[in-house]
């Protein structure tokens, strides 16, 4: 078990390369986790948004740490890629808290995570970042620790100087542990060529409406390329434009793009009965 996570953990570190950038279409259940993998994904990235949605709260972490990391570990169990799991400001307190989460998501099997600063002061996300780094080489595991910066996201800070502002943030996470820096809500070429030469780290960011094109962003310098919730986004649109023609026009032809049943179906494995071997 040691070997088989510590080899996830290197593959997907190995995979970060503006060569041929990581695509990541974030998963949030086992369901779209195995139709992801089986799509080709070389590895699975969750969202947070996707997970509490499902849950019936609104994305912040408004989920109990224990749900999250059960979820983790069911979407681990389900794949045989690696696994990087979205949690958010790290599901705690302060740093202390970081590090226990930090821990039982290793546990849960994840080589990867995201931890965000959102409208928190860089410091408490460089304490946060050190917490989770630690906590990482306690358990022996090469975790790639994913910082992201949502000064575009947010549209924090004076937007004349919210460049420079990001690659502060940017240095001073890369200086508390993160190796790999995440900064959604850019979409400016011009923009993220800059961020790509001056962040020491594989630079990530989100795609979606309006963004470059993977290859484009291979080009730019980016080395990983999320969805974010856009997937799971999309697959509820499905469900409103679905229940809106049935209820409107009462026609179905909607349901024309679904996996096949035999299809989706096959991607699960029965369970064990209780006395099989």
């Amino acid at each position: 078990m040691i070997t088989a996570h510590r080899d996830k953990a290197l593959l997907f570190r190995s995979l970060h390369s503006s060569a041929r950038p990581l695509a990541l279409a974030n998963a949030w259940d086992v369901a779209s986790a195995r139709v992801i993998e089986a799509a080709g994904a070389p590895a699975i990235a969750t969202t947070s948004s996707g997970f509490s949605w499902a849950h019936g709260c609104p994305d912040g972490e408004n989920l109990a740490v224990d749900q999250v990391v059960d979820l983790i570990a069911r979407i681990v169990a389900a794949v045989d890629v690696p696994v990087s799991a979205d949690i958010e400001g790290g599901y705690g307190q302060d740093a202390a808290g970081v590090a226990a989460t930090v821990t039982r998501v290793l546990e849960a099997g994840a080589v990867g995570v995201n931890i965000e600063d959102g409208t928190r002061p860089p410091a408490e996300l460089r304490a946060r970042l050190t917490a989770a780094r630690a906590a990482a080489d306690r358990a022996g595991a090469s975790l790639f620790v994913n910082a992201r910066v949502d000064t575009y996201l947010f549209g924090l800070g004076d937007p004349a100087t919210r460049l420079q502002d990001t690659l502060e943030r940017a240095r001073g996470y890369v200086d508390a542990g993160a190796d790999g820096v995440f900064v959604p809500g850019v979409t400016d070429p011009a923009t993220i060529a800059v961020l790509a030469a001056d962040v020491s780290v594989p630079l990530n960011v989100m795609a979606g409406p309006g963004a470059p094109t993977v290859s484009e962003l291979g080009a730019l310098g980016v080395a990983r390329v999320s969805l974010g919730s856009g997937v799971a986004q999309a697959a509820h649109g499905v469900v409103r434009r679905v229940a809106q023609q049935l209820y409107g026009t009462g026609d179905h032809h909607l349901l024309a793009d679904a996996i096949p049943f035999p299809e989706l179906n096959g991607l699960f494995p029965a369970p064990r009965r209780s006395g099989e071997q």
